[in-house]
Order: C-alpha cells, then structure tokens, then sequence
C-alpha cells in the first residue's frame, strides 16, 4: 500500500494538524481537493449543460453573471466571475458576437468604463438554462444534508474572509463571491 494516503474513520488528515504542515500530504492539500472538486463539478455538473446549449462554461458563468445584475461594469465582472482579464475579455467579445450581451462605454475619455449588458436573445437563452442549472447544483448540495451544507457554506465563507485578509495583505488579489452560479 506503498504511496497510499493514511486515512481514518474517525479523523482525517486535517484532525491533528501542525501549524508546519508536517505530515500533511500533497494529496490532503487544501488546493489540491478544492481544485480536484471544482474540477470534478465543471466536467460533470456544469458542461453538460453549458455544452448542450452550445455555451462554453466560461461563456456561460459571464453570461449568467451579467444575466443575474441585468447590467455590470466590467471590472466587477472580472472580479465576480474569479477569472482573469483577459479570458473574460475574450468570452465578452464571443459573447457580443453571438448578440447575447452588449458592451457600451460611458463615461468622460478619464473615467470610461465598460458597461455589459444582456440582450434579448442573451436573456432567452439564460431563461432556457437557469432551471437546468438551478437543478444540477441543487442535486449535487443535495448530497450534503441540510447541516453538512451550513457546515460547507460556513467554511467556504470563513476560508474566503481569512483570503481576502490574511493573504491579501500578502500581495494575493481580494476576490469576492461570486453573485450567480455555474
């Protein structure tokens, strides 16, 4: 059992944990498990749904993220859909293209901001894939029970405040939740 993770029924690899990290395995990484979940849950949860209205799931996430505000500066866009710049300037044109969202400047030539707005057909669409969505994340926190999922939520919260504090103070980018989901 060579390479095998030491597990217990009763405590996990977090129970008895040092402020060294000492025994903690790559495996039992705080980033390690969030990022395999996360990944777990786009692939299965979110792509198919995306994919069969023939969205990408970052065209979706930005589309239901401005579908959700009606109209979003940019920036905040940015910063709620927890990607980076340049992808969301990307999915935003794609998007613009396709007549699901619109883009207007406003503003004096100092202070122009980026207003992205959904259109009629992009509004369409976010009707026919918001229950879908709704759905399949409701299935998968379903398979928490109500405690475990006040639990869940707690940490998720308590580990984003201790980000936007402790390690934003470190050089780390403040982010915030996002306001819609996949």
């Amino acid at each position: 059992m060579e390479g095998m993770r030491k597990t217990s029924l009763t405590l996990g690899p977090w129970s008895d944990l040092d402020d060294q990290g000492t025994d903690l395995s790559v495996l039992d990484f705080l980033t390690t498990r969030l990022s395999a979940l996360s990944n777990s849950l786009r692939r299965d949860l979110t792509t198919p749904y995306a994919d069969q209205h023939g969205l990408s799931v970052s065209e979706w996430r930005v589309l239901s993220l401005i579908a959700h505000a009606k109209t979003l500066p940019f920036g905040i866009l940015v910063v709620q859909s927890t990607s980076d710049k340049a992808l969301v300037s990307r999915t935003v044109r794609l998007l613009v293209k396709r007549d699901l969202v619109s883009v207007r400047h406003e503003g004096g030539k100092s202070r122009k901001r980026l207003l992205c707005s959904i259109t009629l057909k992009g509004k369409a669409l976010h009707a026919k894939i918001i229950p879908i969505a709704r759905r399949e994340q409701a299935r998968a926190l379903r398979a928490l029970s109500p405690a475990e999922r006040e639990a869940f939520l707690s940490a998720i919260e308590k580990l984003q405040a201790y980000c936007d504090t402790e390690l934003a103070g470190a050089g780390a980018p403040a982010t915030r939740r996002p306001a819609a989901s996949d």
